[in-house]
């Protein structure tokens, strides 16, 4: 029988090693891949790490991308505590670039910058928070699967984006991509100072530890890991389900929404087809892989952000076709979702002693 600590000790180094040899796995397969397009796999690996992790600058590209991923992450990591898949990470970030946008040219020029900043702050985790909190009420009120209805409400965000930069809010200068009015230059966000980060990156990490203290440190995270564990039973418990539903979908899409504001206020300075650049379907990989751990999502973002900065590379340099890493993502989510099952089954995670039968003493006649 295990003791608690090695059993605890068990678990941990599980949760550790099947993601890292379901991304080794992953790469053993890409590079396979790769070999049967006509490219040598292991000069595909080294483009990869020269553009992701190679120099400085490489490396401030992957933080650039690891931003956004992070606080996408925690769309669907967030949820997962409390047993539900939310997978709507990509609508709740163009809604928050959205609400970013209104308030930035609404108070742009009228307010200092930081008041500027501040409000297209709070517009983006308002507009995602409201975006998949209305998939928390769907869920909780009606019965509708969230997984379906946060999907769908992507397709109608994005189609909601596409209406107001070709309608409404579009700037007749904006020709080849149809976008909305600029931000003015003084109201972005800045870098941190000697590089080209932009502050989204210290946004996705305080989100992240923010996010870990609230459900592993307090009596809310407490109650919405219960919930998920057994939900009749916390019903039993007299624990307001339906609070927590509501609660923890707000806070996955705000933190969602807050990823939009970034792209809008530090990368792109207006709202475009841009913002529907994939990094929202991005982040429930990046969720999956660090086993919904907020912390463990930081590590991951900036590996899997370093994936997407090598796109470029691979398609310069070995003709591959930009979408190449779109492939790779792919079967890392195959294998990833295919490693869940595994969990709790292998031999090497657990410690078996061998109980030896007692002599029985000799019966007295």
């Amino acid at each position: 029988m295990q003791s608690p600590r090695r059993q605890h000790w068990g678990k941990t180094l599980e949760s550790i090693c099947l993601p890292v040899g379901a991304l080794l796995f992953s790469l053993v397969l890409f590079g396979i891949f790769c070999a049967a397009v006509g490219s040598n796999p292991f000069e595909v690996y080294a483009s990869i790490h020269k553009a992701a992790f190679g120099n400085w600058r490489s490396f401030q590209n992957t933080l650039i991308r690891a931003a956004p991923l992070m606080l996408t992450a925690l769309c669907t990591a967030l949820p997962a505590r409390l047993g539900l898949v939310i997978i709507g990470n990509e609508g709740a970030l163009v809604m928050g670039g959205i609400g970013a946008i209104i308030v930035g040219l609404g108070l742009g020029g009228n307010a200092p910058p930081l008041v500027v900043q501040i409000g297209m702050a709070l517009a983006g985790l308002l507009f995602g928070g409201l975006w998949i909190g209305a998939v928390g009420a769907l869920r909780h009120y009606r019965g509708v699967n969230e997984t379906i209805s946060s999907l769908l409400m992507n397709y109608i965000a994005i189609a909601f984006l596409n209406h107001l930069v070709n309608g409404p809010m579009k700037d007749p200068s904006s020709l080849n991509k149809p976008s909305s009015f600029p931000i003015p230059a003084v109201d972005m966000l800045g870098v941190l100072p000697g590089t080209r980060i932009h502050y989204g990156l210290i946004y996705g990490i305080v989100a992240c530890v923010i996010a870990y203290v609230l459900i592993q440190r307090t009596t809310f995270g407490f109650a919405a890991r219960t919930a998920g564990g057994n939900i009749r039973a916390a019903r039993i418990a007299g624990l307001p389900v339906g609070k927590l539903t509501m609660a923890i979908c707000f806070l996955a899409g705000s933190c969602a929404g807050l990823a939009g504001m970034v792209e809008v206020a530090a990368v792109h300075g207006r709202a475009n087809e841009s913002l529907n650049a994939g990094y929202g379907y991005s982040g429930i990989l990046v969720a999956f892989i660090a086993r919904y751990n907020p912390l463990a999502a930081t590590v991951v973002a900036v590996l899997l952000g370093g994936i997407l900065a090598s796109g470029g590379i691979l398609q310069r340099v070995h003709n591959l076709p930009d979408a190449t890493v779109l492939v790779f993502q792919g079967l890392v989510f195959l294998v990833v979702m295919y490693s869940e099952s595994l969990y709790g089954r292998l031999a090497i995670f657990k410690e078996r002693h061998e109980v030896k039968p007692t002599r029985q003493p000799a019966a007295v006649v």
